[in-house]
């Protein structure tokens, strides 16, 4: 998009040289070619349209490869700005709004921005009819890869037909090179999300900021973009103090063998106990978060064991779930807190409040809190530190906090203040990943009947017998084996609770039901593990290996001659689209559904195209090629949203 940017900017300087010459060759009054000066700018020229020549050249081939690759509707919009620009050069900042069509009627995609340019137009003193700005702006298109017609409708809608030849070749593409993301800019992306407390049992409250963040991870990695996957757990402050003053009195051979802690959530509560019964136990506790947060030897190998434990405990959901992370919890940061603090007072933007210290963000009532009344730190203090580590070390250009709706002020107040502190430049560009609660089917806040918040491994364990129960009463039990089985109840289990959160909108409140999650039918994830299970098993069925299929790309032309042949294909080369609006709003919703609209879609292909001719039993190559291209694009879905496709089901 560059080099197109630079076709623009020298046909600029060129059209200037122009004027130039003719101003010259007025006021002199003589041929072109006597004076030197002339001679000179005309030579420039010569040079200039060269160079135009071979760029428009080459953006021509740019516009032409992301009309194959990338998003049809992004090459629309692209191309409905341009003509807007060049039929009303005063529009030069005015952008084109390209949606798809409703129905197909009215053919593939629709700009409306006739009326708004109309509406700009009457502003300025032009009184130009909707219709006849989209005439104008139609007949400014020129040439070009996709569009098989355009037509206007009343009041001023610009219908856009495409080429069926480029859904083909863009199938074709798909199958040789695989699934590629959109061209956008690569970036270093830090996506903070899960974050648990050490001691602390992964709880339902931990769900969806775990399964959300992981898809965004995803979802980026396949973009290109360099992305680092952030568990701000919390494993520093009082309540460790706590933990090391019980792990003494009931390990007291915890500096010579790791302690046998079988339960760490029980542990912490005896701990609690005995922190808020007993003074004496309580003064021991204090003085033990004193030498933790002096790094005092054994207090620090005391911690370490106690973080062990949990973390091996984390550990194992993340496996089940099949998360990535990099710890970096609250200790991590606690020197670069020091520094900072010191580094306020210094600056003098610190205001002493009642003993603390205190920063007033530009636009909040409260004030963030630096440095509390006994001399600690804060969540303010650390999210602070955090935040100026993740730009200035790890070079973040784009951070992304995925945490709950409870938490956007306080993340609000954040981000201003490391603008307003210059620890974050106006280019890095910071998000909050905002998400509503988990609900039991009684839409209150979802617990277990006693009223207990609903531990995550008792979540998942109950999610695998449920399954399993699923499946047996399909009695998938007497046609798989036993190893497929088991991966059968994984893939369902699991994916059906990612599925399910990640189908719904996540700035929504939504409730758990595993009935509705494991249900086969509608947007659910056995419905789609199934259809591509379905599709993949297509052309083991017909017989045609992977190396056939292979040496067939070089020789099939994918035919869209039927209906739902090119229906199919215009649904498959949406994806680049879905991706992008994903990218925008950081909601994998929308890829659910075009997933299960796929499927749908792939559904009634199947249905009334025959991959195997009826009567003579023969292969149809351009149809088993598209059933290819469905797999690979649901598969890759699939990825992105931590769903493990299965051979058998």
């Amino acid at each position: 998009m560059d080099d197109i940017m630079s076709v623009n900017s020298l046909e600029s300087v060129y059209k200037n040289l122009a004027k130039e010459v003719d101003s010259i060759t007025s006021s002199n009054n003589q041929e072109l070619g006597v004076s030197d000066e002339i001679k000179a700018i005309a030579s420039e020229n010569e040079k200039l349209e060269y160079r135009i020549n071979i760029l428009k050249r080459r953006a021509d081939e740019l516009m032409e490869s992301v009309a194959l690759k990338g998003s049809i509707l992004k090459y629309l919009a692209d191309m409905f700005s341009a003509a807007i620009h060049k039929s009303f050069p005063e529009l030069e900042d005015f952008d084109a709004v390209v949606t798809r069509s409703t129905s197909e009627k009215f053919g593939d995609y629709q700009c409306n921005s006739a009326m708004n340019v109309a509406q700009i137009l009457r502003q300025k003193g032009a009184k130009l009819p909707p219709m006849e700005v989209a005439a104008k702006i139609v007949e400014n298109i020129g040439p070009n890869s996709v569009a098989e017609s355009v037509d206007i409708a009343k009041p001023g809608f610009i219908n856009v037909k495409v080429k069926s030849s480029l859904y083909s070749q863009r199938i074709s593409y798909l199958l040789t090179e695989g699934v590629k993301p959109p061209p956008m800019k690569k970036q270093k992306i830090v996506v903070d999300f899960s974050s648990p407390n050490v001691a602390k049992e992964m709880h339902v409250g931990h769900l969806r900021s775990t399964i959300i963040g992981e898809s965004i991870c995803r979802l980026l990695e396949f973009c290109g973009n360099d992305v680092l996957r952030i568990n701000h757990i919390g494993d520093w402050g009082t309540q460790f103090g706590m933990l090391i003053a019980h792990l003494q009195d009931k390990f007291p051979d915890y500096l010579e063998k790791s302690p046998s802690i079988q339960n760490l959530q029980e542990f912490y509560k005896e701990s609690k106990k005995r922190f808020d019964s007993d003074e004496e136990f309580k003064k021991k506790a204090y003085s033990c978060v004193v030498q933790l947060q002096n790094y005092e030897p054994n207090m620090m190998k005391a911690w370490n064991q106690i973080c062990d434990v949990s973390r091996k405990e984390i550990g194992k959901i993340y496996e089940c779930l099949d998360i990535s992370l990099i710890e970096r919890g609250e200790s991590f940061y606690q020197e670069r807190m020091k520094t900072l603090v010191k580094e306020l007072e210094k600056r003098g933007v610190l205001i002493e409040e009642d003993g603390r210290k205190v920063f007033f963000v530009e636009g909040f009532n409260v004030p963030l809190t630096v440095v509390k009344s006994d001399g600690g730190y804060t969540y303010d203090t650390s999210d602070l530190a955090a935040i100026r580590q993740r730009i200035e070390e790890e070079k973040g250009e784009w951070l992304i906090y995925v945490v709950d709706a409870g938490q956007s002020l306080h993340l609000e107040s954040i981000y201003k203040a490391a603008r307003q502190l210059k620890f974050c430049p106006p280019q890095v560009r910071t998000d909050h990943a905002a998400f509503g609660l988990v609900l039991g089917e009684d839409k209150k806040k979802f617990k277990t009947r006693s009223g207990d918040t609903v531990k995550l491994a008792d979540l998942l364990e109950e999610g695998l017998q449920k399954s399993l129960q699923k499946l047996k009463e399909k009695e998938r039990d007497e046609v798989l084996t036993p190893e497929e089985l088991k991966a059968a109840q994984e893939a369902v289990a699991y994916g059906c609770i990612k599925y399910a959160d990640l189908s719904h909108n996540r700035i929504h409140d939504y409730v758990f039901s595993f009935e509705r999650m494991l249900d086969d039918r509608g947007n659910s994830a056995v419905y789609l593990l199934y259809s591509l299970v379905r599709i993949k098993s297509i052309a083991r069925n017909v017989n045609v290996s992977e190396e056939a299929i292979k040496n067939a790309l070089k020789t099939t032309e994918i035919s869209l001659d039927h209906a739902k042949e090119l229906k199919l294909a215009k649904m498959i080369s949406r994806f680049p689209e879905i991706i992008i609006n994903v990218i925008e709003d950081l909601s994998l919703h929308s890829l659910c559904e075009y997933l299960y609209e796929l499927s749908v879609v792939f559904s009634e292909f199947y249905k009334d195209c025959y991959v195997i001719a009826k009567e003579t039993g023969e292969v149809n190559m351009s149809r088993l090629l598209l059933c290819k291209a469905t797999a690979s694009i649901m598969t890759t879905g699939f990825h992105i949203l931590g769903l493990k496709p299965l051979e058998k089901m």
